[in-house]
């Protein structure tokens, strides 16, 4: 962990579920939360389109907040199919995950498209988690901290750091595989993140994060928090990585 920096645990929920069963998982991560687990953390879900409405009268009142998947980067227009910043900002959202690495893959979305994203996310008032990460031909190829260096400058708009902006570290092939990168590795990768987004920006890792691995990675140099994929589709699971978070940072 960061000193001074609050860790965030964010629950990216991807297309899964059904109506029913995000106000079902939103209220017992509601409960938990309210009932203190992870209180050393901020916790974040971040629903499907469709639920959101629903997810966040779940969340009313609780300490968790709202984060929607993607936005687009204008703030209207003929654009079908997508979602613009300022309508995910008035049915609650707060943050928005941008620059996922599927979404890069499935949609061709470059460094250039996140950073306009980011910025309109940022104009509407929405905090913009940033994803970045490297592929395992790359990683091999001894090219994984060139890759997230360069997908930062090219991805973070102007003021990035000055809204808050959060920057989320996942390996490609360490998504929904069960694999995760070394210890070291991590650090390694979350050293050279913060030399370029300056000491108070939030660092988050993800790439299969779980209750058996959280402990040790949240008490890495650097990391300050999850972005959680599978396990933030069962409360118990992301609750427990949030009360990994070792208390007071």
């Amino acid at each position: 962990m960061t000193p001074g920096v609050q860790p965030l645990i964010a629950g990216n929920w991807k297309m899964h579920g059904t109506l029913a069963e995000a106000k079902a998982l939103a209220g017992a991560v509601a409960a938990g939360a309210g009932a203190g687990a992870g209180a050393g953390a901020g916790l974040l879900v971040a629903p499907p389109f469709p639920f959101l409405p629903a997810v966040a009268a779940a969340l009313a009142g609780s300490p968790v907040a709202l984060g929607a998947q993607d936005c687009h980067a204008a703030p209207k227009g003929a654009h079908t199919g997508d979602v613009a910043a300022a309508m995910l900002r008035e049915v609650g959202a707060t943050h928005v995950i941008l620059g996922h690495s599927e979404r890069r893959a499935d949609h061709g979305e470059t460094d250039a498209v996140v950073q306009a994203k980011a910025a309109a996310a940022m104009a509407a008032g929405l905090i913009p988690i940033v994803c970045v990460g490297e592929s395992e031909a790359q990683r091999l190829a001894g090219e994984a901290e060139a890759v997230v260096r360069g997908q930062l400058a090219g991805s973070l708009p102007p003021a990035f750091a000055a809204a808050s902006g959060i920057i989320a570290y996942e390996p490609v092939w360490a998504i929904g595989t069960g694999r995760t990168p070394t210890e070291a590795d991590i650090a390694a990768i979350h050293a050279a993140l913060r030399a370029v987004a300056g000491p108070a920006t939030r660092l988050l890792y993800g790439g299969s994060v779980k209750p058996g691995n959280a402990k040790e990675i949240l008490a890495l140099p650097n990391v300050d928090g999850a972005l959680v994929g599978g396990a933030s589709l069962v409360a118990a699971d992301f609750l427990a990585i949030a009360a990994a978070v070792r208390p007071g940072g």
